[in-house]
């Protein structure tokens, strides 16, 4: 198991909660296997957090769920917090636009990284233009499409035709094309996650 893949998972088990669900819903998570957290106290009785422990939790999971750094993290949360509205939604929201979050909606790639993955190795365009950036932010109307050189990569085929989750209203996909579009800004209730996120307490951490 490589280095990162190995990190992966272990962000996993920290971060699972009292079901023992993986935080990416993937069945082959090892914390299926080992619903405890990582280290030698990892099967040791969890213990009661404070507020600002429950606030941290609650921003390192979504941090982790979207495979961003803290200050990538820490960068959208203040262009959530200047616009109007509910800081919370506009935060999901804003994640759920970055391409590599559509790329993944779209089933175009069976994991988050591997979307990071296919739109920095240059396989992905947006409007008949590449683009390499993960976290470029697709508009709703953009055209979210792979590369003819990208249509038999293994891990694409895997992801169009063997998908393991649900698609979200908010995106459509042709698979057979490998090009799909974002629908709309999505609301909070609308995101698939396969655990519980809490943006809310997200904004309380930054608001403190």
């Amino acid at each position: 198991m490589g280095k990162r893949l190995s990190a992966k998972y272990k962000v996993s088990r920290r971060h699972l909660g009292t079901t023992g669900t993986s935080l990416w819903g993937r069945a082959k998570d090892p914390v299926h296997k080992r619903n405890y957290g990582p280290g030698q106290h990892g099967p040791a009785k969890r213990v009661k957090r404070s507020d600002y422990g429950t606030q941290l939790r609650a921003k390192q999971m979504l941090k982790a769920y979207y495979d961003l750094s803290e200050k990538q993290f820490a960068r959208i949360y203040v262009e959530a917090s200047r616009v109007r509205g509910n800081t919370s939604e506009k935060l999901v929201g804003l994640l759920e636009q970055r391409l590599t979050s559509v790329v993944y909606r779209m089933s175009l790639a069976p994991t988050i990284f591997s979307a990071r993955q296919l739109v920095s190795h240059g396989h992905v365009m947006v409007n008949g233009k590449r683009v390499t950036v993960g976290g470029y932010m697709v508009k709703p109307g953009d055209v979210v499409e792979l590369k003819v050189s990208a249509h038999q990569i293994p891990m694409v085929l895997q992801a169009t035709q063997t998908p393991e989750r649900d698609m979200p209203e908010y995106v459509e996909v042709d698979h057979k094309k490998f090009q799909g579009k974002l629908v709309r800004v999505p609301s909070f209730e609308e995101i698939p996650y396969p655990v519980v996120m809490e943006p809310n307490l997200v904004v309380e951490y930054y608001s403190r």
